[in-house]
């Protein structure tokens, strides 16, 4: 039987040039087509954080909000999301980060967490860690603490885990499924 490395790597698309020249893309739309797949990251993306009395998912637009509430659903613990800018309905508190070129702002309800939360934040993939950092920093005004992140896919070379880790603390747990 292959490992779950191994299907993942069978199973995501690598897209050349997309969304722009150099970028070599990883479409993890078709691990949606495999139920069994799906679940089998579900555990395995939850796996590390069974004992570590997380309170809250956090998930990232908008792939974060795929596997996200499954995640917390494993845990058995309320799913917060997280969204650009102007997205959310209600009261919020925000974060502005760099980009490449440029800033983004992302926003959490600002009820949805108090001090003390222990947060799981998940998305598809950490890059530079910019976004993952600020829902961190999201997490950090709301009193609450991050106990770690959860990844399908790291991309190692960008070196995403060290930012995260000069955000939280080099104690933070940052799991990724795959590493490329």
């Amino acid at each position: 039987m292959p490992t779950l490395e191994e299907r993942l790597r069978k199973t995501i698309r690598i897209i050349p040039d997309f969304p722009k020249p150099g970028i070599q893309f990883k479409d993890i739309t078709p691990i949606l087509l495999d139920p069994v797949l799906v679940r089998d990251c579900v555990e395995a993306l939850a796996e590390p954080f069974q004992n570590k009395q997380v309170t809250h998912v956090v998930g990232i637009e908008s792939r974060g909000f795929l596997l996200g509430p499954m995640i917390a659903q494993k845990l058995q613990v309320p799913f917060v999301i997280v969204r650009k800018e102007g997205k959310l309905p209600y009261k919020t508190v925000s974060v502005s980060y760099q980009l490449e070129y440029g800033y983004a702002t992302i926003e959490m309800h600002s009820d949805v967490l108090k001090a003390m939360d222990r947060v799981l934040i998940h998305d598809d993939l950490v890059a530079l860690g910019g976004t993952a950092g600020a829902a961190a920093q999201l997490v950090q005004q709301l009193g609450g603490e991050v106990v770690g992140f959860a990844f399908i896919i790291e991309l190692v070379h960008l070196k995403g885990r060290q930012k995260l880790h000069e955000i939280t603390s080099e104690n933070t747990i940052v799991h990724s499924l795959i590493q490329y």
